[in-house]
């Protein structure tokens, strides 16, 4: 996706960024920060926290705004609280994003009862408890965006991730009833769905053989980067779309309109 900013166009705004120490989390941050936002970041280790904030302390010179952090457990609501409050120090929170999330490969008949729902709640819960302090604090304040980080999953029949597909489908729903309740209050809620991005969790599917898989039903012929879909996040997050509202973004080379690849040989078969 191809998104170019102005300088100085997120002057004076707030934003959290949970999740923010690596990948897609730390390439919007830096996003953020370039065009001048005051960025929170949120993560649960301290030691990448501070190594991130160094990282994109030129980038928060560079826009004018200022880089801050707190240790977060995005599955605890009262963590996610203090998070979003360390970011609205002065009452004003304009821009929230989600990021955790995940799951493993395994058939659909082989899942542990309590895997399967945990894999659903590890990608719903950080999500709404980032939309529910949020959204509580931009509601306050008068408005916001908040971006939730989804994937094509949502959507595309992904063999051998039902988990993750389940959860993943439910953090869209989620975003537009959200949207649709918080509209009247001027808070904004949209969500990108990543296609197949490099970052520390996918960095197995990018070696040649299995790349080539999911290239071969890619209409744009190359894997994704966090910069990539922290385009879209930056987009959906900032006044560029102030018309924009409950709405899921696929940013995945055009993967959607065509299949999943076929990663059967690397799962373990049924017992």
């Amino acid at each position: 996706m191809t998104f170019t900013s102005s300088p100085g166009s997120l002057s004076g705004k707030r934003a959290l960024v949970v999740g923010a120490t690596s990948g897609i989390g730390r390439a919007s941050a830096a996003l953020l920060l370039r065009d001048g936002a005051s960025v929170t970041l949120a993560a649960r280790t301290e030691s990448a926290l501070r190594t991130t904030a160094e990282v994109l302390a030129a980038d928060a010179r560079a826009g004018g705004g200022t880089v801050d952090w707190i240790a977060c457990d995005a599955m605890d609501g009262a963590h996610v609280e203090r998070a979003v409050t360390r970011a609205a120090r002065d009452g004003k929170l304009d821009i929230a994003i989600a990021i955790p999330g995940g799951g493993g490969y395994c058939r659909v008949l082989d899942y542990d009862d309590d895997r399967f729902g945990d894999e659903v709640v590890q990608n719903v819960r950080p999500q709404y408890l980032v939309l529910k302090y949020a959204g509580r604090a931009m509601v306050r304040a008068g408005g916001g965006s908040i971006v939730a980080i989804s994937s094509t999953a949502a959507v595309l029949s992904t063999p051998f991730l039902a988990a993750y597909c389940a959860g993943k489908a439910a953090v869209d729903q989620m975003v537009r009833v959200a949207a649709d309740e918080l509209g009247a209050q001027h808070v904004r809620v949209n969500a990108v769905r990543p296609g197949l991005t490099r970052t520390e969790a996918t960095g197995g599917l990018f070696s040649p053989p299995i790349l080539g898989r999911f290239l071969a039903e890619q209409p744009i012929a190359r894997g994704g980067e966090p910069e990539d879909i922290a385009a879209a996040v930056r987009f959906l997050a900032g006044p560029e779309s102030s018309w924009i509202t409950g709405q899921c973004l696929a940013v995945d080379g055009g993967h959607t309109i065509r299949m999943f690849p076929d990663l059967s040989d690397l799962v373990a078969p049924s017992a």
